[in-house]
């Protein structure tokens, strides 16, 4: 392999990763004309195109595609153990990347970063707030934060926060003049708050657990949401029923502006997880591994 070929498969990957020279060249730190230039002299050492160029976008072409696969693993085993060396270092150092969705962002990883970086200076940590089952693998991100249940069986996975039971609620103003749901079907005589599922696109189906029976009821109302602050100020507003957290609403709960329903329904769900491959445990990640991982946090 020539000096300069392994510079040039890195700036091939990014273009085909970002789909776009200007982000890509952002991204390595070089002019969009030194990186046209890397790859078109990688395409003519390999005597194939690679990327289609449109004046919207960038794809990769049959060999292209073809490359990359073998390409990517590659790279990102020699980026991990470039950062592994780090080790050698007392201070761990770099940049960590999670996707995380917004109810763990809040509740398990925001109080937890004043005192991450203070003790990590060297450590930048980016938050992706995403409530959507984002591919961490193809979308370079070191770690990925989940409940339990959505974690695919091939990650490595460290519990983060306690099990979560679900908590109906209502505002006494809007069950002022209607009856109380006794089930989870009568729900379906309730206006009720509507999640869009960002991943799949469409609305969440409540569910719901009793004795070992699980059901999913197909709620309605004229509010939808895909941000659960949106819908927790339209419950507290009286606009409907809402599908939340215990930890979200146990205040509101105690003080009165929420009432909690179908207790005896409501499910519990394995709690929030911290979740990576194997390759991508830098001692960065390791850092922040042990400052969110649940046994060792205070009480909260």
């Amino acid at each position: 392999m020539k000096r300069d070929d392994l510079s040039d498969l890195a700036a091939f990957a990014t273009v085909a990763e970002e789909g776009n020279f200007t982000r890509a060249a952002a991204h390595l730190g070089m002019s969009q004309s030194a990186l046209s230039h890397a790859i078109k002299a990688l395409e003519q050492r390999i005597g194939l195109p690679l990327l289609t160029r449109t004046t919207r976008s960038v794809s990769t072409t049959e060999a292209g595609e073809r490359l990359l696969r073998t390409l990517r693993p590659a790279l990102d085993g020699i980026t991990a153990e470039l950062a592994s060396l780090s080790d050698l270092s007392e201070t761990p150092r770099g940049a960590v990347r999670i996707t995380t969705d917004q109810i763990a962002a809040r509740w398990l990883i925001q109080p937890v970063l004043a005192r991450f970086v203070e003790q990590y200076p060297n450590i930048t940590v980016e938050v992706n707030n995403d409530d959507g089952l984002t591919n961490i693998v193809a979308d370079r991100f070191d770690a990925g934060v989940r409940l339990g249940e959505l974690i695919e069986q091939d990650m490595i996975s460290v519990r983060i926060g306690p099990d979560v039971k679900v908590a109906i609620v209502a505002s006494p103003a809007y069950l002022a003049n209607r009856s109380l749901p006794l089930s989870p079907q009568d729900l379906k005589n309730h206006l009720c708050m509507n999640y869009r599922l960002a991943t799949a696109g469409g609305l969440y189906a409540w569910e719901f657990t009793r004795n070992g029976r699980m059901i999913e009821v197909r709620v309605d109302g004229p509010l939808i949401f895909n941000d659960w602050t949106l819908s927790y100020a339209a419950v507290l507003g009286g606009a409907g029923i809402g599908y939340c957290f215990e930890h979200q609403v146990e205040q509101d709960i105690a003080d009165g502006r929420l009432v909690r329903l179908l207790q005896d329904w409501s499910p519990t769900f394995h709690g929030y997880h911290l979740y990576f491959p194997d390759r991508r445990r830098t001692p960065a990640l390791s850092a922040l591994i042990d400052a969110l991982r649940y046994e060792n946090l205070p009480a909260r």
